[in-house]
């Protein structure tokens, strides 16, 4: 039997446990019981899902929809069957009343739905049908397969436009007044605005800049049989060899570790995604961020570590490094630990994986050739938080969102005092510039 350490300077024989060791141990044990039950849907409490469920709205219904205690007033909790495959779950907001124009909310990672709970009430009272969904490989949606060696094509960035598609459909619309989408949900919202800007009337994208369509080589046929063209450098191995070595998040998100380190992470799923949305929130006093030279290994590397990884470390070892303060947590309002409970709850029943193969997916580069040139013709609008770093971790996406890819770009928004989480953050600014903007479109 190992022997147990001593935290409070009491000597400790192999194989013993000290009074005051055992009654901290039970009271800890008790306190954390107390938690599980104030917190609805708690793991300790719920059932696993049937191992006879195989289709995918029978393992829908082993799982259940949300609590209604997680929600706020006028969110509901349901599933949609038949969704290109899938069984999708998706909050809903404004469904009292028919004939609403919809909206269509598409989350990043590693979100859910929920991450849109503080906005959905307040745009269904504006008159709309708010329509968000664990997109695929998320939450209790159900249907995917996070077998790392799988086929990646489901998670191609057309057929989450497909999953979209399919969803507004089932709810019975042929147009929906905007698509819009945050983190890895807004170039899933720009893809559908590209494809079918006859359902999605506008598009709204939050956190990630939309750098526009691939092309083909121009006016090149009576040219000569060209040798491929001698690369550049690697921008990854160079960020390697920097003196302080490092890695690429997404470079990362794409390795078979990956998954792993965050599901079974020292300090558990919680502490992990406490850490993770801290580190990239306004609450992170050094997240300044600015716009860089280029996109080269010393340039890049100036961003902070939840981007540009120590080449040694993995996520949950990069962010532990800053997780709040006991005091810190108490005072975040944005996302006190109830909230962050449902989160912890439904990674720690998935895991990871499904969100990690939508970066994985990226290596599927000839669907969106299809679409080459073609830009977004419809109102776009961008929002993001004024310290959030996504707006700039590729340099020139910024711009050629506004320059080119975006035709008719009603306006670009950094809102003060929110971090990557800007409607979480933020929600009542991030509500007040959507309304704004869905009047105009």
């Amino acid at each position: 039997m190992a022997t147990m350490g001593s935290t409070s300077g009491e000597p400790v024989a192999q194989g013993r446990v000290t009074r005051r060791q055992a009654l901290a141990g039970v009271g800890a044990v008790l306190g954390s019981a107390a938690v599980m039950r104030e917190l609805p849907g708690s793991a300790a409490a719920r059932p696993a899902p049937a191992q006879s469920a195989r289709t995918p709205a029978e393992q829908a219904e082993a799982i259940g929809p949300y609590d209604p205690s997680w929600l706020p007033d006028g969110v509901r909790s349901r599933f949609v069957h038949n969704v290109n495959g899938l069984t999708m779950h998706v909050l809903e907001a404004g469904f009292e009343t028919g004939g609403r124009p919809a909206l269509l909310l598409l989350h990043g990672f590693p979100e859910l739905a929920y991450s849109w709970r503080h906005v959905m009430a307040p745009l269904a009272d504006a008159g709309y049908h708010v329509i968000a969904p664990d997109q695929r490989g998320y939450g209790r949606t159900t249907g995917w397969s996070a077998d790392y060696d799988g086929s990646l094509r489901p998670f191609s960035r057309l057929n989450a436009v497909r999953d979209a598609l399919a969803l507004v459909s089932a709810f019975g619309y042929r147009t929906v007044d905007a698509v819009i989408g945050h983190d890895f949900g807004s170039p899933i919202a720009a893809w559908s605005a590209v494809a079918r800007p006859d359902v999605f009337r506008a598009v709204a994208l939050m956190s990630a800049p939309f750098g526009g369509t691939p092309t083909f080589p121009f006016d090149t046929a009576d040219d000569g049989p060209l040798s491929d063209p001698p690369g550049g450098p690697d921008i990854y191995e160079e960020m390697a060899r920097l003196p302080r070595p490092r890695k690429h998040y997404q470079r990362y998100y794409r390795t078979r570790e990956a998954n792993e380190n965050m599901w079974r992470a020292p300090q558990g799923v919680h502490d992990f995604m406490r850490a993770y949305y801290h580190h990239k929130s306004a609450d992170w006093e050094e997240n300044r961020p600015y716009r860089l030279a280029g996109w080269t290994a010393t340039e890049v590397a100036r961003m902070p570590t939840y981007y540009i990884m120590d080449l040694d470390m993995g996520m949950a070892e990069t962010v532990a490094l800053h997780m709040p303060t006991p005091a810190e947590i108490a005072a975040n309002r944005w996302l006190p630990d109830r909230e962050l409970h449902v989160y912890a709850v439904e990674y720690e029943r998935n895991g990871f994986q499904g969100g990690l193969q939508w970066y994985r997916s990226g290596v599927i580069n000839d669907e969106p050739l299809t679409f080459a040139g073609r830009t977004i013709d419809i109102p776009s609008l961008f929002i993001a938080g004024s310290s959030d770093w996504g707006a700039y971790q590729r340099p020139g996406s910024l711009e050629r969102m506004q320059e080119s890819a975006c035709t008719d770009m009603r306006g670009v928004h950094f809102v003060d005092g929110a971090g990557h989480w800007v409607q979480q953050e933020q929600p009542e600014e991030t509500t007040r510039l959507l309304l704004a903007f869905l009047r105009e479109a």
